[in-house]
């Protein structure tokens, strides 16, 4: 697999620009809200938490064989960020039980997720990152898409069946994983 970064991505309404440390600040208020944890756990970071965390998500995967693609979502028109969107980029997939293996789907694998702000949920603006990013990921070196999503975060699912991902049976950690194949050479959908 070759070396991926993240490159700017434009979509109708949105840009997914690469994460770099200085939007931190900015992040940190749009993702204030407590609720936002609800299926995902934690509370909210700090700006100076988040820039902590921003910094070893920039600074890249410790496994060289893992690529972290990660991107905040602009709203064009209103010139803020609106929340982000992530891809973990394997080898391959990791067979049941988690391990890679001979049973393993062949190709490269991005896990990805994906979340918006408060203030800019039920607006589409999740489908819409995640849809470019998906549209993105097909022109790359991979052959499959995953998201993990909590059984009762309809809206989630709602996202992930609008990108072209289905529910498997497998769960990771109560979440169910959804899965995508990419056909090679797809062209984005418009």
């Amino acid at each position: 697999m070759s070396a991926l970064a993240a490159q700017a991505i434009g979509t109708g309404r949105l840009d997914l620009l690469p994460l770099r440390v200085e939007h931190a600040e900015e992040m940190a208020a749009v993702l204030g809200d407590p609720a936002l944890h609800t299926f995902i756990g934690g509370a909210p970071d700090t700006p100076r938490s988040l820039r902590s965390r921003y910094e070893r998500m920039t600074a890249g995967s410790p496994d060289p064989d893992v690529t972290w693609l990660n991107w905040v979502i602009r709203v064009r028109a209103a010139a803020c960020l609106a929340g982000t969107v992530q891809a973990t980029v394997s080898p391959s997939a990791p067979a049941p039980g988690g391990s890679r293996g001979s049973d393993a789907t062949p190709g490269a694998v991005a896990e990805i997720a994906w979340v918006v702000g408060t203030p800019w949920q039920g607006r589409g603006i999740a489908t819409e990152a995640a849809r470019g990013l998906v549209d993105w990921l097909a022109g790359q070196p991979v052959s499959t898409v995953t998201a993990h999503v909590h059984p009762d975060h309809r809206a989630s699912a709602a996202v992930a069946a609008a990108v072209g991902l289905t529910p498997t049976d497998e769960w990771h950690d109560g979440e169910r994983r959804w899965r995508r194949t990419l056909a090679r050479g797809s062209a984005p959908r418009p």
